[in-house]
């Protein structure tokens, strides 16, 4: 039986120039879910760091790639195989430029969107179906810009739309750990999972 029940893989770049990039917001989302589970990263038997964290009864790997973003597949299935998870109980944290900048979604299979990360994860894994929570970046480039925009970091007036963003993909992945997957898929995309309630959904 694994010891974990999910792997969550943080999609982005290694290094300080790239850590407040657009690109990089599956980093960040990652580091602050360990950070406020009082976990710590370490190096992983392989390109990646490792924390572990529970929510509830509930167990994840965090893992952070450091094989860049577009061999992202390679660090996440091998870390997958190790604690011995299939695709379909691994969250992957991306960048989405058709979302504004603070918009959460979960999506549980379908094509890579034209993200290279994502591409690298369904060609390691041979399959579609693992989730992707999708981060909002916005669509602030003209024709033959996005690669220098998504590694670009967040405009100043984005910051605080940002942050709470991150908070929203804490709130999102732990709600995945607590429900499952259909339930939260359904209370993260109508947003009822991110409105103040003193009765949150339990599993």
């Amino acid at each position: 039986m694994a010891v974990f029940d999910w792997l969550i893989v943080g999609l982005g770049n290694p290094g300080e120039k790239y850590a407040p990039t657009r690109h990089n917001i599956g980093w960040l989302v990652a580091q602050a879910l360990v950070a406020k589970h009082l976990s710590e990263f370490r190096a992983g038997k392989g390109d990646w760091y490792e924390a572990p964290i529970a929510v509830g009864r509930h167990k994840a790997l965090v893992i952070l790639p450091t094989t860049y973003m577009n061999l992202s597949g390679t660090a996440a299935a091998k870390a997958a195989r190790q604690i011995n998870l299939p695709a379909e109980r691994v969250i992957a944290i991306v960048d989405e430029y058709n979302f504004p900048v603070g918009r959460v979604h979960l999506k549980n299979s379908g094509s890579d969107g034209g993200h290279n990360g994502t591409a690298s994860m369904i060609q390691e894994f041979r399959t579609e179906k693992f989730l992707r929570l999708r981060c909002g970046i916005d669509k602030k480039f003209g024709a033959g810009e996005l690669v220098d925009y998504v590694l670009k970091p967040f405009a100043d007036d984005e910051i605080i739309v940002r942050d709470e963003m991150i908070l929203r993909g804490i709130t999102a992945i732990e709600g995945v750990m607590r429900l499952g997957t259909a339930r939260a898929m359904q209370l993260i995309n109508s947003e009822a999972l991110f409105k103040p309630s003193e009765d949150k959904p339990e599993e």
